[in-house]
C-alpha cells in the first residue's frame, strides 16, 4: 500500500488530514522520525496558525531540511494551508516578516478584502492541464486564511481564487504540491484532490527524478499567510 507521513511538528487539527489521506486510500502515520519519513512514498505538511509559528515548530523536529530534500529530490510532498505559504520565501505578519522555507521565491502577505478571515467554500480557476484538480470540476473548496501568496512560482502550475483580489490557491511544481485550502474539509472534491495526489506517486515518486513543473502558470492571484 502507498504510504503517506504527515509531518508532527506540534501543529494542531491534524488527524482530520491523517483520515482524508487514509480514506484516499493509503497508509499514513502521523511522526517527525526522519527515518519514517524518509522511508514513505508521500510527505504532507499541514499548517494552522501563524507562518512564525509553522516555521518554528518545523525548525525545531528538523522539518525544514526533511522538506527541502524532498522537494529536491522530486518525491512526492504536498502541502496544506500554512503548509502550503511556507514553502515561499517569507512571510510578512502584524509588520514582522520571516524567513520561509524558500522552495519558491515571493511573500506570503495579508488578504485585502472588505471581510477577514476568508473563511468558508470558495471556487478556484485551474488551469486545463491540471493534474491536482483532474475530474473535479467547477467545485468548491474550505479556506480559513487571512494571507495569502500572490507571486506565482516560476515554471509551477498555478490554481487561483478570488476574496478581495485574486491569490494563489494551489501550486504544482512537479511533485510538490500544495494548497491553500483544506482538502480534508472540502467533501468529495477535497477526497478526489487526495485521490490523484496519490496517484500521481506512481508517475513522480522516484527519489532523484527532479522537481519543476510542466505546466504553464493559471491567472494571477495576489498576497497570502494564513490562519
Amino acid at each position: 500500500m502507498t504510504t503517506v507521513a504527515v509531518l508532527d511538528y506540534g501543529a494542531g487539527n491534524v488527524r482530520s488530514a491523517v483520515r482524508a489521506v487514509a480514506a484516499a486510500g493509503a497508509e499514513v502515520t502521523l511522526t517527525a522520525d526522519h527515518d519514517v519519513i524518509n522511508d514513505s512514498d508521500g510527505l504532507l505538511v499541514p499548517g494552522v496558525g501563524a507562518f512564525s509559528a509553522v516555521m518554528a515548530g518545523l525548525e525545531n523536529v528538523g522539518g525544514v531540511d526533511l522538506i527541502r530534500a524532498r522537494h529536491e529530490q522530486g518525491r512526492p510532498l504536498l502541502g496544506i494551508c500554512v503548509g502550503l505559504q511556507v514553502f515561499f520565501a517569507r512571510g510578512e505578519e502584524h509588520g514582522v516578516k520571516t524567513d520561509g522555507i524558500g522552495l519558491w521565491p515571493g511573500a506570503v502577505t495579508a488578504l485585502e478584502a472588505p471581510v477577514i478571515p476568508h473563511m468558508g467554500w470558495s471556487k478556484v480557476n485551474a488551469p486545463a492541464d491540471s493534474a491536482m484538480f483532474a475530474g473535479i470540476g467547477n467545485e468548491r473548496f474550505y479556506f480559513v486564511h487571512s494571507y495569502a501568496a500572490a507571486e506565482p512560482p516560476p515554471n509551477a502550475t498555478v490554481t487561483t481564487a478570488r476574496h478581495g483580489n485574486d491569490f494563489i490557491a494551489a501550486v504544482e511544481d512537479g511533485t510538490t504540491w500544495a494548497a491553500q485550502f483544506h482538502p480534508e474539509k472540502s467533501a468529495e472534491a477535497g477526497a478526489k484532490l487526495l485521490r490523484n495526489w496519490l496517484a500521481s506517486f506512481s508517475a513522480d515518486s522516484s527519489p532523484g527524478s527532479g522537481s519543476g513543473s510542466t505546466g504553464s502558470s493559471g491567472t494571477n492571484p495576489t498576497d497570502s499567510l494564513s490562519s
